[in-house]
Order: structure tokens, then C-alpha cells, then sequence
């Protein structure tokens, strides 16, 4: 039997897991009280959906299995991509954090007994599961209902795609924390916001499938790290990839490498915000 001066120490090491499993759940809560504006804008991503879907069956009528996919693929692939705008943030810039840097509070998120990345990690992770429910399933059941869809063809398949959107989360994440930490060099997060909603929309595949890219811009995309918030899991969705472990290190890589970059510009931020008084 451990002595009570062991369990004393342990207890805070257990209870450390805990504080983020509390902020995701607490996340998943706040933005879940904002439900007519996810009905306002599940409603409008599905209005897109049909203008994409139109749009890219023009465009497979006139060029039969362009890229690999026939037409219920790409209408699957335009209500899929809708619904997956706001787990992944596609249109998300930074995170909130960029305001607390702007007016100093970070100063203070920077003594928490909390990790600063593990912190709006959680944070971002209860998000995208609101995000899930209320705005991804709906864009497809609707899409179902007036199109003939390519569904995942069993279980397996439906738990693969789970996994590659999580792990998209975590890219998108972990590029969004960068582009927050850039305001404590550059005090205006307007031109990052900016660029990382063009670069994300174009190399993502939101716009349109990588798939139809020109050779060489598409060998470009496929490798940066905005393809794994979107086309690598539609890819998974449709079973483009027959093994979906390629896809999963694919995303994992740039996940752990942007996080660990995250993280060294935290330090770095820590840094400056000491030389600066704060």
C-alpha cells in the first residue's frame, strides 16, 4: 500500500489529464449554445453543396473519370467538403488566442498551471466535436436524400474516415496556433488570416479536388500539409485509398511536425514577452 505522501503526489498527476477532458467538454458546451447559428450555417453550407455538386457534375459529364473519380464521387465529394468547412476551420484564420495576445492576457494564460498549446488544444478539440454533429452529418443526409451518394461500403470504412478527420483537426489546428502566435511579432493578424484562407481553400481541395490539378501543381499540393484537412479524408470517405494507414502518416506527420513547431514558438513568444516586461 502506497503511503499518503505518494498518493498526495500522484493525485496531481492524475488530475493534470483531467483539466483538458474538463476544457474540450466545456468547449463542446459553449458552442453548442449557439444553435441558431449552426442551423444558419449548416443550412448555408448545404445551399453550396448543391451549387458545387451542379457545378462539378457539369464538369464530369464533359470529362468522364477525370482524375479518378466518376460523378457520384465528385457530388459526394462537394457535400462531404461542405460539411467538413467547420470541424477543420477551414475558413477559421487564427484562434482566439490571438485576441488575448493582442491585449496582454496572454500574460496571464502564461502562468496558468496548464499547458498553453494543451490548453486551446482541448479547447479546439470540443469545437470540432460540436462541429461533427451539427454541421457534417447534416450536408450529406440532405445530399443523400436528392443525390445517389458514394457511402462508405462498411464500418471499417466509416471508422477510418473518423480517424482521418481527426487527425485533420490536428493539422488544422496546429497551423492555426502558428498563425496565432505570429501576432507576437507582428501585432496584426489581418494579413495572415488573409493568406492562410487562400492557401487553405486553394491546396486543400476545397475549391476544387486536387485530383484534377495540372501534374505538377498536383504533386505540390498533395504533399503540403492543407491536403490533409480536406481531400486526404474525402479520399478515405470514398475509398480512394484502399489502405488508409498511407493517409493516417501522411497526416500525422504534419500534425506532430507543426505541433512541435508550436511549441518551440511558444518558447520563443515566452521569451520575448519576458525581454518585453511582461
Amino acid at each position: 500500500m502506497r503511503s499518503p505522501d505518494v498518493r498526495a503526489r500522484a493525485a496531481p498527476s492524475l488530475r493534470a489529464p483531467l483539466r483538458y477532458v474538463w476544457v474540450a467538454a466545456y468547449a463542446f458546451r459553449r458552442y453548442s449554445t449557439y444553435r441558431v447559428a449552426a442551423v444558419s450555417a449548416t443550412f448555408t453550407n448545404t445551399v453550396f453543396g448543391f451549387l458545387r455538386a451542379f457545378v462539378l457534375i457539369a464538369v464530369w459529364r464533359a470529362r468522364p473519370a477525370l482524375g479518378g473519380y466518376d460523378v457520384a464521387d465528385a457530388v459526394t465529394f462537394s457535400f462531404l467538403t461542405q460539411g467538413l468547412i467547420e470541424p477543420v476551420r477551414v475558413f477559421g484564420g487564427s484562434l482566439d488566442l490571438t485576441e488575448r495576445i493582442r491585449t496582454g492576457d496572454i500574460a496571464i494564460d502564461l502562468h496558468r498551471p496548464v499547458d498553453l498549446q494543451g490548453w486551446w488544444l482541448a479547447d479546439d478539440l470540443g469545437r470540432a466535436a460540436f462541429a461533427v454533429l451539427s454541421r457534417c452529418a447534416p450536408p450529406l443526409i440532405v445530399g443523400g436524400l436528392a443525390f445517389s451518394l458514394r457511402w462508405p461500403s462498411s464500418p471499417g470504412r466509416w471508422a477510418a474516415f473518423a480517424v482521418a478527420v481527426l487527425l485533420a483537426v490536428l493539422v488544422s489546428f496546429a497551423l492555426r496556433y502558428l498563425y496565432s502566435l505570429a501576432v507576437f511579432w507582428i501585432h496584426d493578424d489581418r494579413g495572415v488570416t488573409a493568406i492562410s484562407l487562400v492557401t487553405t481553400m486553394f491546396f486543400s481541395g476545397m475549391i476544387i479536388p486536387l485530383v484534377i490539378f495540372p501534374g505538377p501543381l498536383a504533386a505540390v499540393a498533395r504533399v503540403l500539409p492543407w491536403a490533409a484537412l480536406i481531400q486526404v479524408p474525402a479520399d478515405v470517405f470514398l475509398g480512394k485509398r484502399a489502405d488508409p494507414l498511407g493517409a493516417y502518416a501522411f497526416q500525422a506527420g504534419w500534425a506532430v511536425a507543426l505541433l512541435v513547431a508550436g511549441r518551440l514558438l511558444t518558447m520563443a513568444a515566452r521569451r520575448r514577452l519576458v525581454i518585453h516586461g511582461g
